[in-house]
């Protein structure tokens, strides 16, 4: 338990049996707080980090069942239960409900070890859940740059989509690709080359808004989606990418200077009826900028701009 005293809530109306459990658990280990089963315990409860019940045989359970009713269990106080060794089915019933319970009467080293017991599985079980809750994360990222990666993305795409066609709403993709990459690579390294594409992928995140979505779609290429933005105002979003990366000076001396090509397409618009289209469209823009010379952006094909932008 450490140096601090451990934080418990012990739910009791009589303060006899309250103050003989304080004397048995030391005042040292632990430092209590005694209070009358009441709704006033749902909300302590949170700030200890053992709730101690002492249950009676004739004790109304509804209580502690919306104490125990908590959906993710990393964020449920543990609870130890005292109940009468007579009281059979009280002890079931708290036991179903994820309650350790210690019979009444107790002996005060099994107490000891039974609510050490209780804290070192929540402490566990909550370690577990943070590392599901990283894994999940690093699952939707890519590695290297720590956008999201391309499988995150086309579940993004058709998610956005099929809002975009439902409310009758704009989606704007571009695609962005750093030109002559593999010669940069031959020529500096991978180390600078892996710094580049983390300096991309930073300027992208710091352009957008946090409604979109930055993805690494390749090796050095990446996909802004941008959800309710019609053609002109992805046109803007490009812009703004184009004249931040030119300003960038990276590698060991920080002279290193990098391009990039960016392809623009947008829904609606006649050619693009689903997901897939909406990113071929885009590829085609992108190979245009790309054989046109580079360093430049290109749309997927003439469209007007008085449809404005609906970027917030």
């Amino acid at each position: 338990m450490g140096d601090k005293p451990f934080a418990l809530l012990v739910v009791e109306d009589s303060r006899a049996t309250a103050a003989k459990l304080a004397g048995a658990l030391g005042s040292e280990a632990y430092a209590p707080r005694v209070v009358p089963p009441g709704p006033e315990v749902l909300r302590l409860a949170m700030e200890v980090d053992l709730v101690l019940w002492c249950l009676g045989p004739d004790d109304d359970l509804a209580l502690l069942r919306r104490l125990m009713d908590v959906e993710v269990p990393t964020r449920r106080v543990p609870v130890l239960a005292i109940a009468p060794m007579e009281a059979r089915e009280l002890r079931l019933t708290a036991l179903r409900l994820g309650v350790e319970v210690v019979s009444e009467p107790w002996d005060e080293e099994e107490l000891r070890v039974r609510m050490q017991r209780c804290f070192s599985h929540h402490l566990a079980l909550g370690t577990l859940g943070a590392q599901v809750i990283e894994l999940q994360k690093l699952s939707v990222l890519d590695g290297l740059t720590l956008v999201h990666n391309r499988r995150y993305f086309q579940e993004r795409l058709r998610e956005e989509f099929r809002s975009a066609q439902r409310y009758d709403d704009a989606l704007a993709l571009i695609l962005v690709d750093l030109d002559h990459f593999r010669a940069l690579n031959d020529r500096h390294g991978q180390p600078v080359g892996d710094e580049v594409l983390r300096a991309v992928a930073r300027v992208l995140q710091k352009t957008v808004r946090e409604t979109d979505l930055v993805a690494r779609y390749g090796g050095e290429e990446f996909a802004v989606l941008l959800p309710r933005t019609h053609m002109a105002g992805a046109i803007t979003v490009a812009e703004r990418i184009w004249k931040e990366m030119g300003g960038l000076h990276l590698g060991p001396e920080r002279q290193l200077q990098v391009t990039v090509s960016l392809g623009i397409s947008s829904f609606p618009h006649r050619t693009v009826l689903s997901p897939e289209q909406l990113v071929l469209t885009a590829e085609e823009a992108l190979v245009r900028a790309k054989t046109e010379g580079r360093n430049r952006i290109c749309l997927h094909s003439p469209v007007s701009l008085l449809a404005g932008s609906r970027r917030g």
